[in-house]
């Protein structure tokens, strides 16, 4: 046998036995190091080894003496393929949320194919004041004209996936302003880590969001529950309401309210 086939050797075998970690995660939900010392007849420290660096590839997720599968990660999806999605859901949502909002308000409403039903709704109302501040051009778009509500636009970077407006000049005209009611817009919610965006300068738009209003409503489909982007936003103690459709898991609800979030089902 050739010196270059007995290296590549080591290196099939290291292959291999971080496929049979990931197949064995996968399937039981959750390993220990003892297990796999156990199965594979190796030393925990290489064990150890094997974990981090299927953790770092994003195959599994470290837990305290093993791991447990990774967490699905959401990618940033264009708008026009969002809005195909679960769209009866979304108008519903967008009118239970358009319902809350009370003449000579303040609102900021978040970019997203969920809260652009809520402008849809706005949009079939007779108001005498009421003003919207957003980040989105669509949602602008859908306001704009209408008598008795002043639209007021961020600006910043333009995310073409979303229409929406990013960065720091976002945040530096939003730092200037309050608002009455925030529709927040996510991508991902999980009861342990908080609400998620794909985009980092999105995310970090969002928190500032938050902090500017006296109060956050959370507009997603049930489909979103139990799943994480990229960017963190805020914990899910930072929402007021969550409405979302009528089939999200009971237990999802139940860790919601747990956390003193008032949930709409619709």
């Amino acid at each position: 046998m050739s010196k270059s086939r007995k290296a590549a050797a080591p290196k099939l075998l290291l292959e291999e036995r971080r496929r049979l970690i990931v197949e064995q995660v996968e399937r039981q939900g959750r390993v220990t190091v003892e297990e796999l010392v156990r199965r594979f007849g190796i030393s925990a420290v290489t064990i150890r080894a094997d974990l981090e660096a299927l953790a770092r590839a994003g195959a599994v997720t470290r837990s305290h003496g093993g791991a447990i599968p990774a967490a699905p990660v959401q990618q940033d999806t264009p708008l026009t393929v969002k809005e195909t999605r679960h769209h009866a859901q979304k108008r519903r949502i967008g009118i239970a949320a358009a319902r809350l909002v009370r003449d000579g308000e303040t609102i900021i409403i978040d970019s997203g194919t969920t809260t652009v039903e809520i402008a849809r709704q706005l949009r079939q109302q007779r108001w005498n004041e009421l003003t919207v501040i957003t980040n989105a051009l669509n949602i602008a778009l859908e306001l704009s004209g209408l008598g008795g509500v002043r639209v007021m636009m961020l600006g910043g970077l333009l995310r073409q996936t979303s229409y929406s407006l990013a960065g720091p000049d976002a945040e530096q005209a939003l730092a200037r302003l309050s608002a009455d009611r925030l529709f927040l817009g996510v991508d991902g919610l999980d009861p342990a880590v908080g609400v998620t965006t794909p985009d980092p300068l999105e995310a970090s738009l969002n928190a500032l969001m938050i902090r500017v209003s006296r109060q956050t409503v959370a507009v997603l489909d049930a489909s979103k529950f139990g799943q994480r982007s990229l960017s963190v936003i805020a914990p899910i103690a930072s929402l007021d309401t969550v409405i979302s459709d009528t089939s999200v898991p009971a237990d999802h609800v139940e860790a919601l309210r747990k956390q003193g979030v008032q949930v709409l089902l619709v």
